[in-house]
């Protein structure tokens, strides 16, 4: 019920207003039955964005720290995202991936549609990094379509460590359902998750027209903050007497 009510009284209308999004391709997402829909991820605003515009309910697949912040403002976020309907997922530890495709499963199980960024976290610069492999899992063993999205504009509108959005012409562009039939009962094969990921990747790429990097965004994020680490300024210590 919270679901209609941010998406049809409270938050939609606002979004609506404030960054009049332009719709491309919307007609490409089912009315009905399981489907993923796929996109890149640039801001903590994707997460609203999409949902206000689609006819459908969606669920995500949310990382945990959403759920366990501290004090007041984590507990509000928590409700908010439960309340949204949205899957938290403990995205450390060996398990993390497949606790993920077990709860993606799950909302495909049940005939609704699911969003993923395949990418695994919110790009840091602006470019398209390599996907995981775990869109490609539950698209085969959901058997069901996967429809690519691309967010445009987000990222200049609220930036990762911008608090709040500041308005910017935002365009949502929904690609062809990709079919991946082809592939059937073959989700064990690490070259067909490969090749299957790269697909998907490729088309939210023809859509939103990003620079590509080949290197998952993650690793490329601990990279940069190691030699931001090195470059920071060493003080000697002081004597204490």
């Amino acid at each position: 019920m919270f679901y209609y009510v941010l998406k049809y009284v409270l938050l939609g209308p606002l979004l609506r207003l404030v960054f009049r999004p332009r719709i491309e391709g919307l007609d490409h997402v089912p009315a009905d039955g399981p489907a993923i829909v796929a996109g890149n991820h640039l801001s903590f605003s994707d997460h609203f964005l999409m949902p206000a515009i689609l006819r459908r309910r969606i669920t995500f697949l949310a990382k945990a720290e959403y759920f366990t912040g501290p004090g007041i403002k984590g507990r509000l976020t928590a409700g908010f995202f439960r309340s949204a309907g949205q899957i938290p997922v403990d995205r450390s530890g060996k398990e993390a991936g497949q606790a993920a495709i077990r709860e993606g499963l799950g909302v495909l199980g049940k005939g609704e549609l699911l969003g993923i960024y395949p990418e695994g976290t919110r790009s840091h610069d602006g470019r398209l990094y390599k996907g995981k492999v775990g869109v490609a899992v539950m698209a085969l063993k959901a058997q069901c379509p996967v429809i690519p999205c691309a967010m445009i504009g987000t990222f200049e509108a609220q930036p990762p460590g911008r608090a709040i959005p500041r308005v910017h012409p935002v365009t949502i562009r929904f690609g062809e359902p990709l079919d991946f039939s082809r592939y059937a009962g073959l989700e064990s094969e690490k070259a067909v998750l490969r090749a299957v990921t790269d697909e998907i990747m490729y088309a939210i790429l023809s859509l939103s027209e990003q620079e590509y990097v080949d290197r998952y965004a993650a690793e490329v994020k601990a990279e940069e903050a190691g030699k931001a680490d090195e470059r920071a300024p060493r003080f000697p210590r002081m004597p204490l007497g």
